[in-house]
């Protein structure tokens, strides 16, 4: 966007221009050191700019005023406003309690005399206040002084103090009276407006909204602190006078249209994620804290992405869902049926799967397509121990084995048939090898290699089989 230089003008045509402006009629000027508006008539030749000191008469006396604005019926500089659009700045800046007076007139335009007359005062006010201070404690008053304000005119000192009940102070009157010779006027202010006396700056590292700007100063209540704030530290929530910071009712208008937004604790609502139930909400962040219906978690939702629901909503949600779940269920039963109709892909030696049939005998064939000779699973037996090292069981027909281990001998008097005999010769030639002889064999072999070793002699020489009950021969009887 270009950028066009003002027109400059010469003092001649600046002074012509000048002299075809109309003086004001009237003027917005703020006064006295509660800082009060009002709007007076003039009656001067001169064309006083924004910021001018002005000499006012008003019915405290003659003050030193600050000009604000002009008032004209079409607001035809960019310095002035219409009577219109000042009223309704105060409409909204408090309406009926806005400290505006009208009954007052602009005298002249401050002079430079003026302005020292006005220092000198000002000077004088610590003299002021020692007095009112001595005569409180002499008089024993229940009252803080403030501050004290002298006018230009010199017809009244106005003191501002603070007290929690009702003071009389009408011999203290008396005495300032005759000190000073001139009128006495005492005021009553609140911690507000004692603020607004005497603050300087606040926290926010801004001047005290009330000395500033703020006029009216209209009670804060708890509840905007409680919406707007985390924590309700008193020194955190408080301002320069001890109260609730005004500036809490600044956003008081924002904090209700969005909070009017958000539905209510413990409301039922839909989410993407199914049913659930409020459970809390920020304002400015505008999300909503939700605990689901169907597994009972706890997430965050912006209020655009989630409804409100009533009762018949709620069910027809339900049976919408229910349906849904009807359908899913139905559908993954389709497909396993189906997954089970379909064969399984072969499988080779790349790594595909074979058939059902054949991957259960994948061990019967060499890489050559040879039959592999199967493997036969050997039965892992139990560790034996001293009680039970021989603690097997016997087949039907074998001979009874004692406890440790030897068959045991025949019963006198009975006849030995000829299965008995084969297995005491076996166990008897097992029994008298040289150590010799089983080292050079097997060498150190365990007790467990030992009995299958007698166990394939006594199957060899016509002993039991592992694979079904021994084969019981000829008897004498």
């Amino acid at each position: 966007m270009p950028i066009h230089p003002l027109p400059v003008l010469s003092d001649e045509e600046e002074e012509k221009a000048l002299n075809r402006l109309k003086p004001p009629e009237s003027m917005v000027v703020r006064y006295g050191r509660m800082k009060q508006i009002g709007e007076f008539r003039y009656n001067g030749q001169e064309i006083p700019g924004c910021g001018t000191r002005l000499v006012i008469r008003t019915p405290r006396g003659t003050e030193i005023a600050e000009m604000l604005t002009t008032t004209c019926t079409n607001s035809g500089c960019g310095s002035s406003i219409t009577r219109k659009q000042m009223l309704d700045y105060f409409d909204r800046s408090g309406g009926k309690q806005y400290p505006f007076n009208t009954e007052g007139k602009v005298v002249r335009v401050a002079t430079p005399e003026d302005v020292r007359e006005q220092a000198h005062i000002d000077a004088d006010k610590p003299k002021y206040t020692k007095a009112c201070k001595q005569y409180i404690r002499e008089l024993d008053l229940e009252m803080k002084l403030v501050d004290v304000e002298a006018l230009l005119g010199g017809e009244r000192i106005i003191y501002y103090f603070m007290s929690e009940d009702r003071v009389d102070f009408r011999e203290l009157v008396k005495k300032l009276a005759g000190d000073f010779h001139t009128r006495i006027e005492m005021r009553q202010v609140g911690a507000r407006d004692e603020a607004r006396l005497v603050a300087d700056f606040e926290k926010c590292g801004q001047r005290c909204c009330c000395k500033q700007f703020l006029k009216v100063l209209k009670p804060v209540s708890m509840k905007n602190a409680k919406i707007q704030k985390a924590t309700l530290d008193p020194t955190k929530i408080s301002g320069r006078c001890g109260r609730l910071m005004c500036c809490l009712r600044y956003e008081e208008a924002t904090y209700d249209d969005l909070r009017k937004r958000l539905p209510n604790r413990n409301a039922r609502v839909l989410t993407e994620d199914g049913l659930g139930t409020v459970i809390n909400t920020q304002i400015l962040t505008q999300l909503v804290l939700i605990e689901l219906d169907e597994n009972r978690q706890r997430a965050a939702y912006p209020v655009e992405n989630i409804e409100k629901v009533d009762k018949e909503r709620e069910q027809q949600v339900v049976a919408e869902r229910e349906a849904a779940r009807e359908r899913a269920a139905e559908a993954a039963a389709a497909e396993r049926r189906e997954r089970r109709r379909r064969p399984a892909p072969p499988k080779n030696n790349g790594g595909q799967t074979k058939p059902r049939g054949e991957q259960a005998g994948d061990d019967q064939t060499d890489a050559d397509g040879a039959p592999r000779k199967r493997r036969r699973r050997r039965r892992r037996r139990k560790p034996t121990g001293e009680g039970q090292a021989n603690a097997q069981p016997q087949t039907p027909g074998a001979p009874a084995q004692g406890e440790a281990g030897e068959p045991r001998r025949p019963q006198p008097g009975r006849p030995l048939d000829d299965h008995e005999v084969q297995n005491r010769e076996g166990d008897n030639a097992a029994a008298i090898d040289p150590p010799d002889q089983a080292n050079a064999s097997g060498g150190d072999q365990p007790q467990g290699k030992r009995k299958r070793r007698r166990r394939r002699r006594r199957r060899g020489g016509g002993g039991p089989s592992s694979d079904g009950p021994p084969n019981p021969g000829p008897t004498d009887e």
